[in-house]
């Protein structure tokens, strides 16, 4: 009875420490679990990050596109701005070659005129030549008919 009672004791004994073994080994598991769950966390929370660091680098891109699209539109402005300038240049030229192209047309207009003063002073000195010519031509009449007169007079007398 005695040996019966001990048997049962250790059975009992085993059958305790073999629910002890049991629940150690299911709260292993169960941390097993929870190590599992935590690992899923941070991988998840690392994805996430890395996600939001792509965001980022995303957004990035975008500012740097659009820091390069104004780059480019402000270089295009001033590539119009130096073509303009190039331009207002080129009207400027064209405006000083007009304004030479009149000088010179008003020096030949001015020698035209000076040398149509002189042709008109040339003839005028030219008339004056020809009328003292013709006084004198006169006077050389007059003369000679004053002399013919007196010779015709003298013979009148003779």
């Amino acid at each position: 009875m005695k040996e019966r009672e001990g048997d049962e004791e250790r059975e009992r004994e085993w059958e305790r420490e073999t629910e002890r073994e049991n629940e150690r080994e299911r709260e292993r598991e169960r941390e097993r679990e929870r190590e599992k769950e935590r690992k899923r966390e941070r991988e998840e929370r690392e994805r996430e990050r890395e996600r939001e660091r792509e965001r980022e680098r995303e957004r990035e891109r975008e500012r740097e596109g659009e820091r390069e699209g104004e780059r480019e539109r402000e270089r295009e402005r001033e590539r119009e701005k130096r073509e303009r300038e190039r331009e207002r240049e080129r009207e400027r030229e064209w405006e000083r070659e007009r304004e030479r192209e009149r000088e010179r047309e008003r020096e030949r207009e001015r020698e035209r005129e000076r040398e149509r003063r002189e042709r008109e002073k040339e003839r005028e000195r030219e008339r004056r030549e020809r009328e003292k010519e013709r006084e004198r031509e006169g006077e050389r009449v007059g003369k000679r008919e004053r002399v013919r007169e007196r010779v015709i007079d003298k013979e009148r007398v003779i």
